[in-house]
């Protein structure tokens, strides 16, 4: 009978009985650069992530991973499935970070998965307008709701208003990364869930955002790093569009190191020049990777939670970033920008039982991806158009060629139908970082860039050669037939993803 039950809900519903269906365990860091993390190439030597290592030793670690350009839109787009410019409704409003939406136009794809049999379970860092969504898209959540508590919004270590389960907010104190990790080990041990349905959590960490508060109990590590200073940490940036001309958050200190000048963050307070350790280079990136150790730790802890409750061989393990940031490279200290130091995401994929372990997939990768790939292992039909490609076929054989490219649009505060005129006012077209808008895609060795300033260069470089991205081949007479495909592919992507603005494209400098 259960057999018959089971077939009939695979026919009818599309998914099959919960017994089969696997959980998803879907951790979110933030601002958290591949560079951080060990078994990149990428990573600095001195750094030390086993759990996270392990975590990649077991699965499909990808090379390159384009999740979303900053914290906002990459969340916006991991709960809808869709690029930017077409999440509907999404407003930035008030004091920074406060944003609404319309839940009727800007639909969360967790709440098809919570009518679907599963329970949908959220815990961390909210940033995707005040509505978190309790009971419509979610059965289970504890999150820190900074648009709604603007106030708050910069508190990212300690000191959290938290809401749980749609309740009234709290404070909480402690260290954030352990709070959450406590909340999320508590849940995957059944405080909170149903033990009769299969669950999707989505684990939101603030770490490792700004300020770059390490736990205590890592302040004395990675000690006498000492980092080599980019080639381009100052101005001027030959080929480089005219906003990189003025891109400069580094000075050269009296010891010839370069010092951070510090700038107003988004949260408005003014970032602190000097970090725990010294205001040079090397002593905020050692502070950064200090605060990736606790995320280390958590990695550590839900796995072995996993296997221990009996649910890790059904549970399928995604460990990823909003997106990258650069400390230096291009003279940032930042996300945002469209190259790898400043926007490429760790992105790991586990789950043994079903995938191979130890592989590295070269395929580029981006956020909306995975929302396909989500509802295929859960059994479920798409719910509405999904602007990722489901990246089943990868994770079954990483090393297969699909022909397959990144596509990455930034549109600064805008989204959905505000985004079909694209601003000619500087101050709107650069509102976030000090970025313009532009699009961005990468095919497995070449990066194109697009900023849509009327009569800007355009952006080249071969990853393979140049993984720096220093020198930019737009002007380079052997690349014309490259570009001309990459332009015609970037607008095949706006138009597939219904950009309204993709018949008013500014033009591009003619070199």
């Amino acid at each position: 009978m259960n057999r018959l039950l089971s077939l009939f809900c695979l026919a009818v519903f599309g998914f099959a009985s919960a017994e089969e269906r696997p959980n998803i365990l879907f951790i979110y860091t933030d601002d958290h650069s591949h560079r951080t993390v060990g078994c990149y190439p990428e990573a600095y030597s001195f750094v030390k992530t086993p759990n996270i290592d392990a975590l990649a030793a077991k699965g499909v670690r990808f090379k390159y991973a384009y999740i979303g350009t900053w914290c906002m839109p990459s969340r916006a787009s991991l709960l809808t499935g869709q690029y930017q410019h077409a999440v509907e409704s999404m407003r930035m409003v008030g004091k920074y970070p406060g944003s609404e939406y319309d839940p009727k136009k800007c639909r969360f794809w967790p709440s098809v998965f919570r009518n679907n049999g599963y329970q949908t379970a959220q815990i961390g860092k909210w940033h995707t307008g005040t509505d978190t969504g309790f009971g419509r898209d979610w059965d289970f959540q504890i999150v820190w709701n900074r648009p709604r508590h603007t106030s708050n919004a910069g508190s990212y270590y300690k000191d959290q208003m938290t809401e749980f389960n749609g309740g009234e907010a709290r404070m909480v104190k402690g260290y954030t990364t352990d709070n959450y990790t406590k909340w999320a080990v508590n849940y995957l041990k059944g405080e909170g869930r149903d033990p009769n349905k299969p669950w999707y959590l989505w684990l939101c960490y603030g770490a490792v955002h700004g300020p770059y508060t390490p736990a205590k109990r890592h302040l004395d590590d990675y000690p006498d790093v000492q980092v080599p200073i980019p080639a381009d940490i100052y101005p001027p940036r030959p080929g480089k569009p005219a906003y990189m001309q003025e891109i400069n958050s580094w000075f050269k200190g009296e010891d010839g190191l370069p010092q951070y000048k510090g700038r107003r963050r988004a949260t408005g307070e003014l970032s602190a020049t000097r970090g725990l350790h010294g205001s040079d280079l090397s002593s905020w990136v050692r502070q950064y990777h200090q605060g990736v150790l606790a995320l280390d730790e958590a990695v550590g802890q839900l796995v072995k939670t996993l296997k221990e409750t009996g649910q890790y061989e059904n549970t399928l393990i995604v460990f990823t970033a909003d997106q990258g940031f650069a400390w230096g490279q291009h003279g940032f200290r930042t996300k945002v920008a469209a190259y790898d130091a400043t926007i490429r995401s760790p992105l790991i994929v586990s789950m043994p039982k079903q995938l191979p372990a130890g592989k590295v997939c070269d395929t580029p990768v981006s956020g909306p991806d995975l929302i396909p790939t989500f509802f295929n292992f859960a059994g479920m039909n798409e719910p509405w158009k999904l602007h990722g490609r489901d990246l089943t076929p990868l994770l079954k054989n990483p090393g297969r060629k699909s022909g397959r490219a990144a596509f990455m649009v930034h549109t600064g505060r805008s989204y959905g139908s505000d985004t079909d005129t694209i601003p000619t006012d500087p101050k709107l077209l650069r509102n976030t970082a000090g970025v313009p808008w532009y699009v961005m895609l990468q095919d497995g060795r070449y990066k194109y860039v697009r900023t849509l300033v009327e009569g800007e260069t355009e952006e080249l470089y071969d990853l393979e050669n140049d993984p720096a991205e220093l020198n930019n081949l737009a002007a380079s007479g052997s690349q014309a037939e490259r570009l001309t495909s990459l332009r015609r592919r970037v607008v095949a992507e706006l138009r597939r993803t219904d950009a309204g603005f993709v018949d008013h494209l500014p033009s591009v400098r003619r070199h």
